[in-house]
C-alpha cells in the first residue's frame, strides 16, 4: 500500500499546529516538510524551531525535506526537534556523506533527494547510507508547480537499481503530485506520494488519501 505523506508547504501557515492535526486526522501515513534556506532555493520556510514546536501536535511521522547548502551545519538540530526522516539534496553544497552518516548515528532515517536534471546513477554511491530516496519531479524551492513526465522513467530505473542492490530503501516523489500523476508514479515504483496543493485543496482530505490507498 502507498504511503501518502501532505506536503505541510501547502497548508495554512497561521494555524500549522491545527493543519497538522488535519493531516493526521485525515489519515495520512506521513507529514512531509519542506525546509529551504534562500540560498539552496530562493524560497525561505521553515526552521528546526517550527518542527519542534508542531512535534507535540501530533505523533505523525515527520518527513523532513532539507533544501539547504551544506545541511550537515542543521542536521542535529532538525534530529532534536523530531524528524523521523531527514532528506539532504545530493546537489547540494557541503559533505553530503558526512551529513547522511550523522543523520543515521542520531537515530533518524537518512534520505537523498534529486533534482529532475540529475541522473540516477548519482545515487548509486550512496546507497548503503540511506533508507528513502526523495525524486523530485518539479524544481525544488516551490510549491504548486506542474508534474514533469520523465520523472516516471526515472522512478523505474531507481526501481530496478533498489531491487537489485537488496537494500530496504523506500522511494519518494514530490511535485505535482494528483490521483493521476500519484496513480502513475505508483505503477512506476514509488512508496511515499507527498502531496501538496492537491491534498490540501480537497473540501474531504481524509475521502481522498482513503481512495488514493484503496486504488492505487
Amino acid at each position: 500500500m502507498v504511503l501518502v505523506a501532505p506536503s505541510m508547504l501547502s497548508a495554512d501557515f497561521s494555524k500549522l499546529g491545527e493543519e497538522l492535526r488535519r493531516v493526521s486526522d485525515a489519515g495520512a501515513d506521513w507529514a512531509h516538510l519542506d525546509v529551504m534556506d534562500g540560498m539552496f532555493v530562493p524560497n525561505i520556510t521553515i526552521g528546526p524551531l517550527v518542527v519542534k514546536a508542531i512535534r507535540n501536535c501530533s505523533d505523525i511521522v515527520f518527513d523532513v525535506h532539507l533544501m539547504i547548502q551544506d545541511p550537515v551545519r542543521y542536521v542535529r538540530q532538525f534530529a532534536d526537534a523530531g524528524a523521523d526522516y531527514l532528506t539532504v539534496h545530493i546537489e547540494a553544497e557541503g559533505d553530503i556523506p558526512a551529513a547522511l552518516k550523522l543523520i543515521r548515528e542520531l537515530g533518524v532515517k537518512a534520505g537523498i533527494s534529486i533534482k529532475p536534471a540529475t541522473p540516477v546513477s548519482a545515487v548509486e554511491p550512496y546507497l548503503d547510507m540511506i533508507d528513502l530516496i526523495l525524486v523530485m519531479t518539479v524544481e525544488p524551492g516551490f510549491g504548486g508547480q506542474s508534474f514533469k513526465e520523465e520523472g516516471l522513467e526515472k522512478i523505474s530505473a531507481l526501481r530496478r537499481l533498489i531491487d537489485s542492490s537488496g537494500r530496504d530503501i523506500l522511494i519518494s516523489v514530490d511535485g505535482g503530485i494528483n490521483r493521476e500523476t500519484g496513480k502513475r508514479c505508483k505503477e512506476a515504483g514509488v512508496d511515499v506520494l507527498a502531496a501538496g496543493s492537491y491534498l490540501f485543496g480537497r473540501e474531504d482530505m481524509a475521502a481522498e488519501i482513503r481512495l488514493w490507498k484503496e486504488t492505487f
